[in-house]
């Protein structure tokens, strides 16, 4: 797995750096420290993975991660960052990032947020997700939620808890084809785009 590791703090950069040296299904393909630099790269060196940090000189990492996905969609970026403010998660949530991770979670949760956005599933650190919860108005009133069935209940809970598609057939004993089948018409439902967003939207609403 190609990463491009984002970050200006020099102690956290070699943190990082020794993490995906000591993985050997990592490879760092660049390193870099703003914002223009990361869209740079990720746009040239086409990585796997996307590191990115959102306090960054020249442009900041939710910028950065916006032009990156405009561009290149298939890119996944995990941020990973200090930042705790509203405001700044919000703008997280909207950027297009894969999964979002606070600075200082345990390397199991790094590699966990990693392995799912390569995965195609949605990693939301468990405290940026209180603070969504409670920063944002729900979507759906209780008496107006969306009608879905069990099976996809259970399927929106093992979403929600940032499970990839095969791990969601494996889990529930179902094909792959069904397990996306499911997760599509819940999307539908739920009237979002992406995994993150059906994420935000169940637990703001009460159905996970």
């Amino acid at each position: 797995m190609r990463v491009l590791i984002v970050e200006d703090d020099p102690v956290m950069q070699l943190g990082l750096s020794e993490l995906f040296e000591e993985n050997p299904q990592f490879e760092i393909v660049a390193q870099v420290t703003d914002g223009c630099a990361a869209v740079e790269y990720a746009l040239s060196l086409q990585p796997d993975i996307v590191l990115m940090d959102i306090g960054l000189p020249k442009l900041d990492g939710i910028t950065a991660t916006q032009k990156i996905k405009a561009v290149s969609p298939e890119i996944r970026i995990v941020m990973l960052t200090s930042h705790t403010a509203e405001p700044e998660m919000i703008a997280a949530l909207a950027s297009g990032a894969d999964a979002y991770c606070i600075k200082g979670t345990s390397l199991e949760k790094l590699l966990l947020a990693i392995a799912c956005a390569q995965e195609g599933a949605a990693y939301l650190d468990p405290q940026i997700a209180r603070q969504i919860i409670k920063s944002l108005k729900p979507s759906f009133s209780q008496q107006n939620l969306p009608q879905l069935s069990s099976r996809e209940l259970e399927v929106l809970t093992l979403l929600v808890e940032g499970k990839s598609n095969p791990e969601i057939a494996n889990i529930l004993h179902i094909s792959l084809s069904t397990a996306k089948a499911h997760v599509r018409s819940i999307m539908a439902k739920l009237a979002v785009d992406d995994r993150v967003q059906v994420a935000v939207v169940a637990l703001r609403s009460g159905l996970a």
